[in-house]
This record gives C-alpha cells, structure tokens and sequence, in this order.
C-alpha cells in the first residue's frame, strides 16, 4: 500500500497533509479534502509587531501588482500630476472595461502622448466577459488592453513631467524605476534582493513577505498630503478603477473602511488598515481561488468581522450545478 493511499480522511474531511510548506487553503468536495494551496502569511498587530504567521514570514517574494501602489507613491513624489480616479488607476491591475482603457488616453493625452508610448505587451481585457465583448467589437490585443496599462501611462506622464526620456523607461537603471525602487526599500526598511521582470515588462524588486507588509502598514498609516495619503485614498474613492467592477478585490475595499488593499499575480495579496493592521500572503502554487480565502480567514483572526469576509471565506465547490463543497482555510 502507498503512503497516499494510507492518509484517509477524518471525520471532518481532513486528511494529513505530506511534510512541506504549510497548507493555507483546502479545497473540499463532499467532505473529501480534494486539493490543497500550500503557501506563507503574515499579519501584523496596529502596534507593527507581528500578530501570526504562518508559514516562513521572512521568505523573498516578487510583490508583483501588489507594487503599484508603492510605484504610483514613487511617481508622485516625482513630480507626477494625478489624482481621483486617474490616480486609482496608475495603480491599477485594471478588468479593461472601457471606462479603464479610455482613463488610460486620458492619462496619456494630458501628457502630450498617445497610446504608441505604451510599452508594455499587447494583451486582451483581464475580465473574462470584457475581452469576450471586447473581441465582439472586432478588436484585437493591444497594449492600452493590457491590465496594467494605467500604471505604463502614469510612468509615461512622469517621464513627460520630468524631462526624462519615455522610450527605455522600463529599463531598471532609467530615472522613473530609480524613483520606484527607492519607494520599495523606504517603505519596507529592505535593501531590493532581486530585480525581475513582471508580466507588464516593468522591473519587480523582490522584499521580503513581511517587508511587504510593513510597506502597506506604512501606506495605510502614511500622512494627509503625503503621496503615499494620495494613492491610498484614490485606491479607495475609486476600488473599481484599481480592479473592476465585478473583482473581490474592490468588493472588499468597498465592505471595509479604512482598508487599502492591492493583489498581485502568482496570488499575491497585501492589505492594511488605518490602524496598523496589515496582512501579506503568497499563495506557493499561484492559484488565484485561495488569495481571497486565505486573506479573509486572515482579516478575521485580526478581529475583522464583516459579512462580505463569509462569501470570500467560504466559497462554494459546485458539483452538478449545486454546492457541494467550499474552499476554506486550513489555519486559525
């Protein structure tokens, strides 16, 4: 008999977990534990210190999306003339509606560009029911389509604004990153480990899971007037310009006051409040169907309690086109 073949479930659905990573979220089919997303997490008390972790809290990460609203900070320390919903969208991992794409050729227009500057990759709508809708209107991929244009054209309009030049402003060493990666290391207290490349093409400085914690907590707690203050309080004005209408990303901002919250891709999720309480987690596999569930189960062990946290919680696994199951955290 195999050794998997040995670990049946108790009566509760559970059934032991092989050494490894600790497991943040289980995926149950009628009481059967079916999948598991392994991962780290750290949530820090108001006062800064840690509250719990779970998993390794210190682990190097690319923050990936979760940046954007430390990058959009860094461009208006520079100079950068953007607020509202304009700015919500410079930190944006956008649905491409079109109010989305015609936001990012405002942005762009007022610095005297067009849509040609963009350098980030062609792509179609993030949101499944806007590229379908999108295509229907006989467009192909384009780079203003691509979720993260908003944050193209807000570094594009720094550049304009500073007399730098726009074309290689993706280039770690150009001005603009420069600016973007001092934002990173000040609000973090880290020195970059590693610099990647995101999806977008932008540069991606690598903190650590806590470092990038204690950069929400900053922004969360950061001055009126400061352009951290700024971004947070566009982000969350204007939550569907930073995600989209039908994301559990605004849905959550929208539910909790005080609450800035950013997530990123291969599952990366950050949140804090104005309090201090802050949350980062990384999903290790990237499956996108446990960030929610591991950030709700974390936002309620610090004391959260809002409905909008049952339905992220507790999603439903369908069989037959009915619930048969729910993903649920494996922690707290």
């Amino acid at each position: 008999m195999s050794t998997w073949s040995s670990l049946v479930p108790d009566a509760d659905g559970h059934r032991p977990a092989p050494p490894g990573p600790p497991v943040l979220v289980e995926v149950v089919r009628d009481g059967f534990v079916e999948s598991r997303h392994r991962g780290d997490l750290v949530a820090l008390n108001a006062d800064g210190g840690i509250a719990f972790a779970v998993g390794e809290p210190e682990m190097l990460l690319l923050p990936r999306s979760a940046n954007k609203p430390l990058q959009a900070a860094a461009l208006l320390r520079c100079g950068l003339d953007l607020s509202g919903e304009l700015l919500a969208l410079a930190a944006a991992s956008h649905s491409g509606e079109p109010f989305h794409l015609e936001g990012v050729q405002r942005i762009l227009a007022a610095a005297g560009l067009t849509v040609d500057a963009l350098a980030c990759p062609p792509d179609w709508p993030f949101d499944e029911l806007e590229r379908l809708a999108y295509a229907r209107r006989g467009l192909e991929p384009a780079p203003v389509a691509m979720n993260c244009s908003g944050k193209h054209a807000a570094m594009l309009a720094t550049c304009v604004a500073n007399g730098w030049p726009v074309t290689g402003y993706l280039d770690p060493t150009h001005p603009v990153q420069v600016a973007v990666r001092e934002e990173v290391e000040r609000l973090s207290g880290e020195v970059v480990a590693h610099i990647g490349v995101d999806g977008c093409g932008a540069p991606l400085f690598g903190i650590t899971l806590h470092g990038l914690a204690l950069c929400y907590r900053r922004l969360a707690l950061s001055e009126p007037g400061s352009p951290e203050h700024a971004v947070v309080a566009a982000i969350q004005a204007f939550p569907e310009w930073t995600s989209g209408t039908t994301r559990d990303e605004a849905e959550l901002l929208r539910a909790l006051p005080g609450l800035v919250a950013k997530v990123g891709a291969e599952a990366v999720y950050a949140a804090a409040f104005s309090d201090g309480r802050a949350v980062a987690l990384k999903i290790e596999d990237g499956g996108q169907r446990a960030r929610p569930v591991a950030m709700a189960a974390a936002l309620r062990r610090l004391g959260v309690e809002h409905r909008v946290l049952d339905a992220h919680e507790h999603p439903p696994v369908r069989g037959g086109g009915r619930p048969v199951g729910e993903l649920r955290a494996a922690f707290g």
